[in-house]
């Protein structure tokens, strides 16, 4: 029970996390554009920009969390600027300028980071085992979706659903209550992890760090590939349910159906990591979302049964495509032995800044494909629609595949 105790309360700290994720990543791109009235190149632009600068200062972060702040303290900090910059960034004013986009998307990441990098960091080292590290994961996804599901429900149940800027509102001011409160009980019932003197420099560290961890370079290529994969479709959500199937109506629907798959289907990807390696595991949740999102090209305008039953499938992958990458990094941070495990924050950090590069690459690939083809969000003709169906399915495919391969190629050990 006191070990129940302990991974669900390390969990709950994701919730509030998610209620940021949603819309920055789903809804912001898309309200620049049809809202604030930016030009659609120039939103995947700026977001790109944002997205570099913020992930350089990953790797850093995470050194400061091994050596200097505690996890703790930097978490408080982060969720502090996470406020301050997601105010801002989802309250433009009529004249905001392309730098206002820049200014507040670099301190809403920034402070993201400050609040994710430690997080994820704790995983290693709370983990007891490898096990141990797999249900820390799995308590820390199932509430992200959790969240998401929450910021998801809330503009339908304020009836605010067809207003972008009321949900946005909505959703952070929900953060605004949720955060704190959370914020409190974890960090009064997680134990804090002391800083050790390290005697290597920041740049002696990362050779080391190199040295140490290049047998796992598949996985580090493979969570580049797969992270892409899974930003390019979040990136074009809803210009695709919007624009392709014109059922505008369903996006939060839709929405709550491929999460809530996520959910349900978590102890299935539970009991099979225990029953095979985490390796097979995640090979068999990629290869299940490729299959089935080949069949979103063949879709059309009102097959929103056809994308239902897509969704709940490719959503059914989603737990274990969120939580067993970072269970094999734990454990990749566990297993270091030249930096006499003192790493976890350095290589989360550069984890991060996979992560931001994928997503930031999937924003300025969709976004500049479609400007190339003359997209207009409020006319979009047929070579546009034809653009986002085959960038939305068949690009993400692509980039799995190759995943795949580099993952089968990645030995695992426990």
């Amino acid at each position: 029970m006191k070990n129940l105790l302990r991974v669900l309360t390390y969990g709950i700290l994701a919730i509030p996390i998610a209620f940021l994720g949603l819309p920055l990543y789903i809804y912001l791109p898309n309200f620049y554009v049809n809202e604030v009235g930016m030009n659609v190149a120039v939103v995947g632009a700026v977001l790109f920009i944002a997205r570099l600068l913020d992930m350089f200062a990953d790797p850093f972060i995470g050194r400061l969390s091994d050596t200097r702040i505690k996890r703790k303290n930097m978490i408080l900090i982060g969720s502090v600027l996470i406020l301050i910059g997601f105010y801002f960034l989802t309250h433009p004013t009529s004249n905001s300028s392309i730098m206002y986009l820049l200014v507040f998307s670099v301190l809403t990441y920034i402070g993201f980071s400050l609040v994710n990098i430690p997080y994820l960091a704790l995983n290693a080292q709370l983990g007891k085992d490898y096990y141990d590290n797999t249900r820390l994961s799995f308590s820390r996804e199932i509430c992200t979706i959790l969240g998401i599901l929450t910021a998801l429900l809330l503009p339908y149940l304020f009836n605010v659903s067809e207003n972008s800027k009321e949900s946005l509102d909505l959703i952070y001011t929900s953060l605004l209550v949720v955060l704190p409160v959370v914020l409190v009980f974890f960090l009064l019932n997680i134990k804090s992890i002391k800083q050790v003197e390290v005697k290597y420099s920041f740049i002696e560290t990362l050779k080391k760090f190199y040295k140490d961890f290049s047998k796992s370079k598949n996985i580090f290529i493979a969570f580049i590939l797969n992270n892409l994969a899974n930003a390019i479709p979040a990136t074009l959500f809803l210009f695709y349910v919007e624009l392709v199937l014109k059922r505008e109506d369903l996006i939060g629907i839709l929405l709550i159906v491929y999460f809530l798959s996520g959910v349900i289907s978590l102890p299935i990807w539970i009991y099979l990591s225990k029953k095979i390696s985490k390796q097979k595991v995640w090979i068999i949740s990629m290869s299940m979302a490729s299959v089935v999102f080949c069949f979103v090209p063949f879709l059309n305008e009102g097959d929103y049964i056809a994308f239902s039953i897509i969704s709940i499938l490719t959503g059914m992958s989603l737990g274990a495509d969120m939580a067993i990458p970072t269970s094999i990094q734990s454990d990749i941070a566990k297993r270091s032995e030249v930096l006499g495990n003192q790493v976890s924050g350095l290589l989360f950090g550069f984890w991060a800044m996979i992560t931001k590069f994928s997503l930031a690459f999937a924003v300025v690939i969709t976004f500049g494909v479609l400007e190339l083809v003359g997209f207009d969000s409020k006319n979009p003709d047929n070579l546009s629609l034809v653009t986002i169906s085959l960038l939305y399915s068949i690009l993400p495919v692509i980039c799995k595949i190759i995943a795949i391969i580099f993952v089968i190629n990645y030995k695992e050990l426990h």
